[in-house]
């Protein structure tokens, strides 16, 4: 395996510099006490301290001691909570290892229609047990992360880690994992502050050697004991002690305990900085990254890099991101402390600072960046202006929790008086499991467009900027009422809605069309109407092919099987699956999600057909490629096929014991169930009846969920 470099492309581009390894520079005080004890042959390390005890410069060493270690590291933000962001920075990441690594899960998560979360962490497992070398991921600032998904999804991966990945986290506290388990098993390595802290002797190198003092070791006893070893405490004390004349005063006056000390030591920086630094400190205190173009457009200057060079030589706690030495940020202490003392000295000049930083990010096309600080500085139509145009891109990214985020920041009035906004609100609180609120909205938006085309509409230039996304909104509003009616198990008031939405599509419209027949499809076959169902599905299937959009098409090919199945359709289903697999198999890259339910209608197609030797070695060759990439929903489908191949072969036993294990597997989901008794649902039970048909003797025939 080899480190390469890989650019980062994507509808809403990621930042490659929190990708990059923190620089470790040998003029650093270095740790090798702290180096040895971590272990890459145990399942995690984790670096626990508060701020300012060096966990990213220890880090930074670690892999800087072994250069040719092959490691993968991802700097964390509070941006990055959203899970489809997590993932895909952390996919990112193991791509620079090897490429193509994580390729087919990263291909899941960002599909149109993404499977469950589980579906694309056993895909990835799946993808890093085939590296052969040993290989180390690093979570920096883990402490950012609040979504209780993630943690969930990361406890998944440590749980069934292949033994050649380590994974390093450093966290200012400690994350909800199972850490105890880990310990139990001798599975995990900790550094907490105790070990982070400076002993006397590198306290006297730092002191020193880096920040360039001169004191007695009396001096750097007293002082590190009063600072208790906290290295951005030392830090801060010796900006504070350059070019003091009387220092063993100073240590002598210098209060460790003292609540106020943080404060009384930044002062003491700023102090000591000229005008034109300090200001220029202060101005871009509301940034979480720096660069020279940025840091101009902010500050309204034009000597930005030239100012970060300066502060990086002058050691005032600016990190670099990269190795171009482009992009920078703050130590994040540091950065809170000026954050504090700019909205105290010069409040009213912050929402021009972020306004700025705003439309820096808008032409630099970072959209989230730009959105964060609109909202920062209140400027909530400018806000508003920059998410309508990029909802549906991040809808299609499976990235609704970010927009939701955005949108509770917004005055509601603002939203409701917006028809886009107004919707796409309704699908973020349906997505968020909320239903009974979604009704408001969408009678807000209808009032709003019915207004729009009376008047004429005075907002004439945002409507055309956004025009595709208005000429598509009563069909949305359509759309978003049959997704709450479906929620809401009212199956006949989702078919009404879903046929107004494909009444109100233009005839010439593709991908919506193609989204609401199969959607209706769906709500048809939940109603019973199983010919309905096909028709409509299969409608949806058609655009969607003409489109190009294979792996939609290869996904949900499986399901319309099931409508066919049922029908008795069984020739021309198998054609249908036989088809789509040749498409399927046709596509370069890695293998499409529902390529492994594929082989699984066609077992149950020929079982009905009374082959079972190619049903048997159909689905045998299912579940070799289910282990690559597979639907996680429909798991119940393969213990009820594989139960009714084994009963037809003589043995009920194994049979009955495969049905109990479906009936274990069975989630309720959007996708109704073939052979399905009214009242199905998640406890239900599985009944067997076996008999003599035209098939073997003891074949299963009739196989179906039961309510209780």
């Amino acid at each position: 395996m080899t480190v390469s470099a890989r650019p980062i492309t994507s509808e809403l581009p990621l930042l490659e510099t929190k990708l990059y390894f923190p620089k470790w520079s040998a003029d650093r005080v270095s740790r090798p006490r702290l180096i040895d004890r971590i272990d890459p042959q145990r399942t995690l390390t984790l670096v626990s301290a508060p701020a300012g005890f060096g966990k990213t410069t220890l880090l930074a060493e670690w892999v800087a001691a072994a250069p040719t270690r092959p490691v993968a590291w991802v700097s964390l933000d509070s941006g990055d909570s959203d899970p489809a962001v997590f993932w895909t920075y952390l996919i990112t990441a193991l791509q620079n290892l090897q490429a193509g690594l994580g390729g087919r899960s990263l291909s899941l998560l960002q599909s149109p229609q993404p499977p469950p979360l589980e579906s694309v962490l056993m895909t990835l497992l799946n993808e890093l047990a085939a590296v052969e070398e040993e290989f180390v991921l690093i979570l920096d600032d883990y402490h950012t992360i609040e979504t209780h998904a993630i943690h969930d999804g990361i406890g998944f991966l440590l749980s069934h880690l292949p033994p050649q990945m380590h994974l390093i986290i450093a966290s200012r506290a400690d994350p909800p994992l199972a850490l105890a388990r880990l310990r139990s098993h001798g599975e995990l390595t900790e550094l907490r502050a105790t070990d982070l802290r400076f002993t006397p002797d590198e306290a006297a190198d730092f002191l020193n050697q880096v920040m360039g003092l001169a004191i007695s070791a009396a001096d750097v006893t007293a002082l590190e004991k009063r600072t208790e070893g906290w290295i951005a405490g030392l830090q801060l004390a010796a900006l504070s002690m350059q070019g003091r004349e009387d220092l063993p005063s100073f240590i002598a006056a210098f209060s460790g305990d003292d609540r106020y000390i943080l404060d009384y030591l930044v002062e003491e920086v700023l102090r000591q900085q000229s005008d034109r630094v300090r200001h220029f400190l202060l101005q871009t205190a509301i940034l979480e990254r720096l660069s020279g173009s940025l840091c101009d457009a902010v500050t309204d200057q034009s000597n930005g890099q030239g100012m970060l060079e300066t502060l990086e030589r002058g050691n005032l706690f600016l990190i670099p991101l990269d190795n171009k030495r482009q992009w920078y940020r703050y130590h994040h202490l540091f950065a809170d402390v000026l954050l504090a003392h700019a909205r105290t000295e010069s409040s009213e000049s912050l929402p021009g600072l972020h306004g700025r930083a705003s439309e820096w990010y808008e032409q630099h096309d970072l959209f989230s960046d730009a959105i964060r600080h609109a909202l920062a500085a209140q400027n909530f139509e400018r806000a508003a202006n920059l998410i309508e145009p990029i909802w549906p891109t991040m809808r299609n990214r499976q990235q609704e929790a970010t927009v939701r985020s955005w949108l509770k920041m917004l005055p509601d009035s603002l939203i409701r008086a917006r028809p886009i906004l107004s919707v796409a609100y309704a699908l973020v609180l349906l997505n968020a499991g909320q239903p009974e609120r979604i009704e408001t909205y969408l009678q807000d938006a209808e009032r709003d467009l019915a207004q729009l085309v009376q008047a004429g509409s005075p907002e004439a230039q945002r409507i055309a900027a956004n025009e595709v996304q208005y000429r598509f909104l009563p069909a949305s509003i359509a759309n978003a009422r049959a997704y709450r009616a479906q929620a809401l198990g009212d199956f006949a008031s989702t078919i009404a809605h879903a046929q107004q939405a494909m009444t109100l599509l233009p005839p010439d419209e593709g991908y919506e069309r193609g989204t609401t027949a199969a959607f209706l499809g769906l709500a048809y076959w939940s109603s019973g109407n199983v010919a309905a169902a096909h028709r409509s599905f299969a409608e949806g299937l058609r655009v969607f092919q003409k489109l190009g959009s294979t792996q939609i098409v290869v996904a949900a090919t499986p399901i319309l099987a099931q409508m066919g199945t049922g029908q008795g359709w069984l020739r021309a289903t198998a054609d249908t699956c036989e088809q789509t697999l040749q498409l399927a198999e046709q596509q370069c890259g890695p293998m499409l999600q529902g390529t492994a339910e594929l082989h699984l209608a066609l077992s149950g197609i020929r079982y009905e057909q009374g082959d079972l030797a190619a049903a048997s070695q159909l689905l045998q060759t299912g579940e070799a490629l289910r282990e690559q990439v597979a639907i996680s929903a429909a798991a119940y489908l393969w213990c009820l096929v594989k139960a009714q191949i084994t009963a037809a072969q003589g043995d009920l036993d194994a049979a009955f014991d495969q049905l109990h294990e479906a009936a274990r597997l069975y989630r309720r989901s959007p996708v109704p169930i073939a052979k399905c008794a009214p009242g199905c649902g998640s406890k239900g039970t599985v009944v067997v009846a076996a008999g003599q048909t035209g098939g073997s003797p003891g074949m299963v025939t009739r196989v179906q969920f039961v309510g209780r």
